[in-house]
């Protein structure tokens, strides 16, 4: 599986962003798939997962009710659409699979995507 996100950008606070992410490989619409965020000086931490049908979701506290994961298995797409953005969401976004699926919410993430930043002003 091959992940490239996209739709990044430079908002102010409390503006939306709708982050994508276009996988390619035959394993892609089985997978779980997971958005992370890494900020400067910080962990990369777990935004939002969703499983290979659509029909479970997971959300890190911080984003619960801001955020929302989707995916289109028929166009290899996994989207985050993210609302209220605050400054404290400014990171570098990643896309990644779990094709594993051993567990939920999946923690066997064995392909990754470059990063999308995000950036919001106050």
């Amino acid at each position: 599986v091959q992940l490239q996100a996209s739709g990044g950008g430079l908002v102010q606070a409390g503006d939306s962003l709708r982050l994508s992410c276009a996988a390619s490989g035959r394993t892609f619409s089985s997978a779980f798939m997971g958005w992370f965020r890494q900020a400067p000086g910080k962990e990369r931490e777990i935004v939002a997962a969703i499983n290979w049908s659509g029909t479970m979701t997971y959300y890190a506290d911080s984003v619960k009710g801001r955020f929302t994961i989707s995916r289109d298995n028929a166009k290899n797409t996994v989207l985050l659409q993210t609302n209220s953005l605050k400054p404290e969401d400014t990171a570098l976004y990643y896309c990644a699979a779990d094709t594993t699926r051993t567990s939920w919410p999946p923690s066997r993430y064995n392909y990754w995507g470059q990063g999308t930043q995000v950036t919001v002003s106050s």
